[in-house]
């Protein structure tokens, strides 16, 4: 136990001294009888942590000697990867060997929505409790968006995925930091600790479940889940004081507070070795340490890496990944790739435990490397962010052998590095390097059609089939014109020539026309071609709009704002507006016609926007709607209809063709 107010690192110093928290001869002091058990494996997973905020890894301000001293015990991963640059993801990888593209899960998940690591999946831990197996969750899990009800009720929730003990594991939304008792997002947990900091509580409940499982006779798989060092960074004044004192302290990539943080992670390393030692179970446990994603480019340097959190470049998905086997040499420094989603093979081949009947994996097993052979024969890691987030912007990528290709999703722009010569990913060898990028390309088309997470832009060679087509040379026949809310009024809607226009008329108006076509399919576009828009005539609203509508109170469109380069989407349920205006892309998009398209595409329970111009499709966003309206559910699409709108404050706006296409 740590208690607070007792010097930590007095603490493992002294058990150290009493040969209970030395690492080495861990192997040679435990048990004969353990040799034979099931091997123990835990995971330290660590929050927004960058590589180089560990001494292992050269840092020089921080102070981390026990997950230094682990790293020479056992093996540190040069190339150890993130199946993602973010939180949610990268964890539904570890829980399933999985990319997040493959499981649905490529964004980090909010405080409100539907989506969750999906109940059919059989997980890590879920897998060693039918194994026989005691498997324990110690903090964060951030798998679901559902923060009401019961705990053990909500979907996707972690006692659902194989673990037999949650403890001090999220109830409310993790926010921007929650780091001394009493917990917002832990309100039913009883302080333990005088003036607790949740890390030190964190890592007391993980002493204590592996003493329990010990004396239960079990064999135990441990994920010690921080939530540090996300940020709002805070830890105890006295560490913090600590730092403060050394020299630059305040620099960029020298934060008193993050180091602080990182220091009582850090003890909670040592207490961990310590109590396996004293138990005699040091020679059958196994430990992994990572980090989630990148740093937080805020309050940490990636360097030499390029970018951080939320980007694929280095910065953003490279992280500290350190593995100790008790029967592995020690010191070893491997270059070969490791990434998350070869966790749960790699745990599975370690304890001998068979993989789910019928089980998928993207990774492979490092069991045998662990323990001192040759790493396993690894071709090519994927990552699929289709996301705006700052730093980064929609983006898939590739590494094969020492190169790496990024493509931006919005423009197909795409870059090349050789991330043996350039770690930092300075130099662009596209164009440099032709049929090696042509190669990527290649195998990156492969992997997006494989995982099918979000749709193809939406032409004739992706989606083939014309479900509808519309141009407007003999009247408004097949369509509705609605007036939706707050305008209600249409505006003056014709259609004769080949041409729909709608012309404000004098006032704000919102023409929504629903065509007869049921939305009886996924994987479907609605398509819309604009021939000119009101341009200085409106003053902020001159929109296009695409998508499903059931009535003026109810549907789900994508819109571009031609006026004011802006584009976003609306849902409208029994009358009730919500939606998001995507401002990354604010300013940055111009799609002025003629032939101009917007195209909105359903696929599961998301719709994703698109746009053409002269240069081609470019993919705008994907939004999850399952939250407001399950399209997903073939009754609900049906009762939706494929349609366009226009919105305007001044001027008129001419569509020139509508049509649907689908696989």
């Amino acid at each position: 136990m740590i208690e607070a107010g007792i010097d930590r690192r007095g603490v493992l110093r002294g058990l150290g001294a009493a040969g209970l928290g030395a690492a080495t001869g861990w192997a040679l002091g435990a048990p004969a009888a353990a040799a034979a058990a099931p091997p123990n494996v835990i995971v330290v997973l660590i929050d927004d942590l960058a590589r180089r905020e560990l001494g292992c890894y050269g840092n020089t301000f921080n102070e981390t000697p026990h997950i230094d001293r682990l790293a020479a015990d056992g093996t540190r991963f040069t190339a150890g990867y993130v199946a993602a640059p973010v939180c949610s993801p990268t964890r539904a990888s570890i829980m399933t060997g999985q990319y997040p593209a493959r499981v649905g899960i490529t964004e980090f998940l909010g405080p409100s929505g539907d989506d969750f690591l999906p109940a059919g999946l059989r997980t890590l831990p879920a897998t060693l409790r039918d194994a026989g197996y005691r498997t324990g969750l110690v903090g964060k899990w951030h798998l679901t968006e559902t923060y009401a009800g019961p705990v053990r009720e909500r979907p996707g929730n972690p006692w659902s995925h194989g673990f037999t003990d949650v403890i001090a594991s999220e109830q409310k939304y993790i926010a921007g930091g929650d780091y001394f008792h009493p917990y917002f997002m832990l309100p039913d947990l009883p302080q333990r600790l005088a003036n607790e900091y949740l890390t030190d509580r964190l890592n007391l409940e993980a002493v204590d479940f592996i003493t329990a499982a010990h004396q239960q006779g079990t064999p135990f798989y441990l994920q010690l889940a921080h939530y540090a060092t996300h940020t709002t960074l805070a830890a105890p004044q006295a560490l913090v004081d600590k730092y403060a004192a050394k020299p630059n302290a305040g620099d960029k990539g020298r934060s008193p507070v993050l180091a602080a943080m990182l220091e009582v992670i850090d003890d909670g390393v040592g207490a961990i070795r310590a109590t396996l030692d004293r138990l005699g179970i040091a020679g059958n446990t196994v430990i992994l340490l990572l980090s989630d994603n990148g740093g937080d480019g805020g309050v940490a340097t990636s360097a030499p890496f390029r970018g951080a959190k939320a980007s694929l470049y280095e910065g953003g998905v490279r992280v500290p990944m350190i593995a100790y086997h008790p029967a592995g040499p020690g010191g070893r420094v491997v270059d070969t790739p490791f990434s998350t989603v070869d966790i749960m093979p790699t745990v599975l081949g370690t304890t001998g435990v068979a993989p789910p009947a019928g089980a998928r994996f993207d990774g492979v097993s490092f069991a045998g490397l662990l323990t001192g052979g040759a790493a396993p024969q690894r071709d090519t890691l994927f990552w699929v962010y289709p996301h705006w987030h700052n730093p980064g912007a929609p983006t898939a990528s590739v590494r094969r052998g020492r190169h790496k290709l990024l493509r931006y999703l919005h423009d197909g722009r795409t870059e090349l590095y050789d991330l043996v010569a350039d770690q930092g990913e300075t130099t662009n060898l596209a164009a440099d390097l032709p049929d090696k990028a042509q190669e990527l390309r290649a195998a990156l088309d492969a992997h997006l059609r494989d995982v099918d997470f979000f749709p193809p832009e939406p032409s004739p060679a992706n989606l083939p089939v014309l479900v509808v087509e519309r141009e407007f040379d003999t009247g408004l026949g097949g369509f509705t014109v609605l007036a939706p809310g707050p305008e209600q009024r249409a505006g003056t809607v014709a259609a004769a020539g080949g041409l729909l226009t709608v012309a404000a008329g004098g006032a704000p108006a919102f023409a929504l026309l629903r065509s007869d076509v049921a939305a009886t399919h996924t994987n479907v576009a609605a398509i819309v071609s604009q021939r000119y828009y009101a341009n200085a005539a409106a003053t902020s609203q001159d929109s296009l709009f695409a998508g499903l509508v059931k009535d003026a109170g109810n549907y789900v469109l994508a819109w571009y704002n031609h006026k004011l380069k802006r584009a976003g989407w609306d849902v409208r349920i029994g009358g009730a507006l919500t939606g998001e205006r995507v401002t990354q892309l604010d300013g940055k998009i111009n799609y002025p016609g003629p032939n101009a398209r917007l195209a909105c595409v359903l696929h599961r329970d998301e719709i994703t926007a698109y746009a053409i111009a002269a240069e081609g499709w470019q993919y705008l966003f994907t939004a999850d709607v399952g939250r407001h309206v399950r399209l997903d559910d073939p009754s609900v699409r049906a009762q939706y209809r494929y349609g366009f709108g226009v919105r305007l404050d001044g001027g008129t706006l001419a569509v020139e063709r509508f049509a649907v296409r689908r696989r």
